[in-house]
Order: structure tokens, then sequence, then C-alpha cells
């Protein structure tokens, strides 16, 4: 159980919460939701103990389960299936059952009689914490998250960003935690994991909050919803499911706006009441009375819903290039004894549009790596052409410096750009006054992915390479992009499991990992978007 009271959240001097009190309890599954930027990430880390809040407790009664949006954590030489085992310390002694075996291999007779006691004492502390069959359970979970044995064998660091979100998502299932949070757990997931995910949490028995722009896990998940409203700063708690909350909400809006129109109406005519007698000597006092009656009226009203902003985007005027800006030829790539792909050949012409499909860990993300000369292949070459520019958003956000500031990130991307056009095309992404003042470290996800797209806006790019640039937005700014996509005259390399974002696009050509076969788009190919 996790108990907040009088909780306020602010993002240096902004209010982001004024003070809440609320509990979550078991069998409770929260929906968080909230516009980009409103604090929902703030929120959670709060919850779990991650970081502390300016004002009010939070108290948290059994272990806490939290999945943040950027889980880079944890011994990156450590194999993934021993990451997820740490979540019940079963990690530890497994490690330790390894190292004696070898020691139990010893030709010295004294040696093998040491190894083999403390195998068995070994032994039975494994089978104490859950042994074979919490092994086999973790082992189910990965699975049924799309991570096979091959994969699990892996150290962390040889994995794409999107199998190492999958290890942790599956670690903090098999934790057994009494209360999870989950920042956008659906984000690298295909669509057998995420039906799969939603009848799992449909069935806990913990409580439950997720932040996700998934609507069909809110839809099937959850049983109350946390709107977290930007505008007024205050947290909205309905005890309903999705469809009854989105109801009840344009309910509540209706009544809020009826309301003020007749407290205005009620205000209006003792206000012109006051304005004719407060001329008159005899009835001053009684228009001043007037006029304070409807200033009441007016201070008790409930403020009406704005809309939430919504980050501008358009993507630059591309600069001029040759006709083929970006070619690679013959390029491999291998993390020690793993290879992800070998011998891929693309050619990028001027304003073309390319779709990268594959399963999670063929190397879509690599090969964009290698593309954007972020990483170097092991064989092969990426051949720039006349003028060419790139524009990369990595999946990541690794192309922003988490030290600077958003509008020192802004300034190294458009040196040459004066300080009010940058400072205005930060605005355009909702980052003014003091938000542009923020560390990137500090930034939730969608903050920055708002950001680095923002980069790409001043950067005059001629090819774009998107790396799944709608994780972390909510519906409107997901929008933004497609509609971006839509009209931009630049060529487009896109990785993306959002079949809205390839609709946008319409590709003229895919590349197939790890093969790296090339082959004209045709719709037949997207069925395998969600899958990839």
């Amino acid at each position: 159980m996790i108990t907040a009271t009088s909780l306020e959240l602010r993002a240096g001097p902004r209010l982001l919460l004024a003070p809440a009190t609320f509990r979550i309890a078991p069998g409770d599954r929260v929906g968080l939701v909230g516009r980009n930027g409103a604090g929902k990430t703030t929120l959670t880390k709060v919850l779990s103990g991650e970081t502390r809040a300016p004002a009010g407790q939070v108290t948290r009664s059994g272990e806490v389960g939290y999945l943040p949006q950027d889980p880079r954590t944890g011994d990156l030489d450590m194999l993934a299936h021993d990451r997820i085992l740490s979540a019940r310390g079963l990690d530890t002694v497994l490690r330790q059952m390894r190292e004696t075996e070898g020691e139990m291999a010893s030709a010295d007779p004294d040696t093998h009689d040491r190894a083999m006691r403390r195998y068995v004492r070994l032994e039975e502390r494994f089978q104490a914490a859950g042994g074979y069959a919490a092994e086999s359970e973790a082992a189910s979970i990965a699975s049924s998250l799309g991570l096979p044995d091959r994969v699990l064998g892996q150290p962390l660091r040889t994995l794409s960003g999107g199998q190492r979100r999958r290890v942790e998502l599956s670690r903090i299932l098999f934790s057994g935690a009494e209360s999870l949070l989950l920042d956008e757990p659906t984000n690298h997931l295909d669509a057998d994991s995420i039906v799969w995910l939603r009848d799992y949490l449909r069935s806990y028995k913990g409580g439950l909050v997720v932040i996700s722009h998934d609507v069909g896990l809110l839809d099937n998940t959850v049983n109350r919803v946390f709107h977290l409203d930007a505008n007024r700063a205050e947290l909205d708690i309905y005890n309903l499911g999705w469809k009854p909350y989105l109801q009840q909400r344009e309910t509540d809006e209706r009544r809020r706006k009826r309301e003020r129109a007749n407290v205005e109406k009620q205000a209006s005519v003792l206000k012109a009441q006051a304005d004719r007698m407060r001329y008159k000597a005899t009835k001053a006092r009684a228009a001043q009375s007037m006029d304070k009656r409807a200033a009441r009226l007016l201070s008790g009203l409930e403020e009406v819903r704005r809309n939430d902003k919504v980050a501008k985007l358009r993507f630059p005027e591309p600069a001029p290039c040759g006709k083929t800006p970006l070619t690679a030829e013959g390029l491999s790539k291998s993390y020690g004894s793993l290879e992800v792909f070998t011998d891929v050949d693309l050619a990028i012409d001027r304003g073309s549009r390319v779709v990268i499909l594959g399963l999670n860990g063929a190397g879509k993300t690599t090969l964009m790596r290698l593309l954007a000369g972020v990483e170097e292949p092991d064989t092969g070459e990426v051949v720039p052409g006349h003028g060419l520019k790139i524009g990369y958003y990595a999946q990541e956000h690794e192309t922003l410096d988490p030290q600077r500031t958003v509008l020192e990130n802004m300034r190294s991307a458009a040196p040459d750009l004066g300080d009010a056009e940058v400072r205005r095309v930060l605005g355009s992404f909702l980052f003014s006054g003091d938000d542009a003042e923020k560390p990137a470290s500090v930034l939730s996800g969608g903050e920055k992915t708002r950001l680095a797209l923002a980069t790409l806006v001043v950067s005059s790019a001629n090819v774009l390479m998107l790396d799944e640039p709608t994780n972390n937005l909510d519906p409107a700014s997901r929008e933004e992009i497609l509609g971006a996509l839509r009209t931009y005259k630049g060529a487009v390399v896109l990785v993306t499991h959002d079949e809205g974002a390839v609709d946008a696009l319409s590709p003229e050509r895919l590349i197939l990992l790890p093969d790296g076969v090339e082959d004209l788009w045709n719709e037949d190919y997207a069925d395998l978007v969600a899958l990839a």
C-alpha cells in the first residue's frame, strides 16, 4: 500500500501538483494520465522513493517495484537471466553455484570434497528462495515479453534498448512486489507481449499505478484514474474504469461550464445594479456591498478546463544535396560472440522514405547508429554523399547531453542560430521561461522526446533518421509528429512499432533485418510493424 499525504510537486519554481492526499491499496489499478510535462514521471519517482517531494509525506508498506522510462541500470556485464533473478536475490546464489561446479571438477580430492559440501549448502539456499520453480517462473515471464533463452544468456551490454527494457519489466513483474509503478510499460513491446501484459496486470492483486499512452492497456486494466491537470496543478481522482472516466470527465466539464455561466450571469447583474447605485450618496454603501458579493461569487468558481498545450512541430526545410546523399556497403556488426547482422547494403536517395523492420534484437537501432556515425561498423563502410546532413533521433535520447540545460542542448545543435530564435523554437515545443534552464537529466521521457525533436527542427537535415519517435508522447503530440512526417520533403529512415507512423510516412522501401533484405513496400508488410 502507498499513502500520500499533502504531497506537493515542483519542477524548480513551477508548481506541478498542489498538496494532494490519496492512497493506492491492494487491488487498485490506477491509470495516471495527463499531458507530457504535467509531472506524471515525477510523481511516480516520488511514490517509489527514488526522489523526495518538496512538501508532504509518502508512506509505503511492502516492496515497491518501479519501472522507469529509461531503465539503463545495473551491471552491464551481468547476464540478462541473472538480472531478472536478482529481483529475489537468486542471482548471487546461482553465480556461487556455477563457481562451485567448477571447483567440483578439480582433481584435488580436498578441493573436490569442500566444493561438494559447499554446493549442497548453496542448493539448499537456492531452493529455500524458490529454486528451480522460481527460475522457471522468471523464464516464463521473460518469454511472454518476447525474450527467448538465447537473449537471456547474453550480457546486458549486448542487448538493444528494447531488449533491456523488457529485461527490466520482467525483473519487476518477477519480483513479487506488493505495489507496481510502471512508466510506459508497453514501449518496445510487440503486439503479443502487450496482450499478455494486459492480462497479467488485470489479474494483479497488489496496488498498481501505470502511465501509458496505450489506450487499449488502460481500457483493459485500470479501475481508477488519476488525472494530473497541468493547467490547474491538481490531481483529479476518479474511482472508475477508463471509458466511464472519459464520460464522467466530460460530464464534469459541462457541469462546470453551466455553473460558471450561471454565476457569471448573477455577478454581472449585481455589478450592473451596483454601477447604477454607486453615484447616489444614499446608496453608495449598498453598491459597495453588491460589488463585494459579486467578487465572492466569482472567487468561488471552479476553473474551466483549458485545452492542454501541444508542441507545434514542423520538420526543417532540407538543405540541398546530391541524388543519393547516403550509401552503406557491406555493413556488419557483432558484440563479442553475438553477431547482430552481416553484409547489409543500402542507398538512401534524396527525398526517399524507408522503414527498417525486424524483431527486437535484430539490429534496427544498431543499424541506425552506424548510419548516423554514432558507432563504427566491424566491416563495410557508410559513404556520405554530396551535401549530406543527418538529423538523428535516438530512441534512448543519447543525442542529448544530460548535464546540459534544455537551452544549452539547443544551442549546441544550432550554434549559428540567434538566442531569440532558439527560445522561440523551444517555446513552440513548450519549453518556456524556467523550463528552458532545466538540465536534460531531470526531464521526463516525453519532455526528452520533445527536446530531441526540437534539435531536429533547427538542423536543416536532408536525411532524418528516426528511431521510435512516437514513444512517450501523448496522443496530441503524436499527431503533430505524424503530420510533420507527412509534409517533410527530405529523406526519412524510420524504425517504429507504431503502425500510424508508418502510415504517415507512406514508405517506398523497407529493409528487413537481420538479413538486410531490401524490398519495395506493400501492405503485406504492414502486419510486421506491430510485431517488430
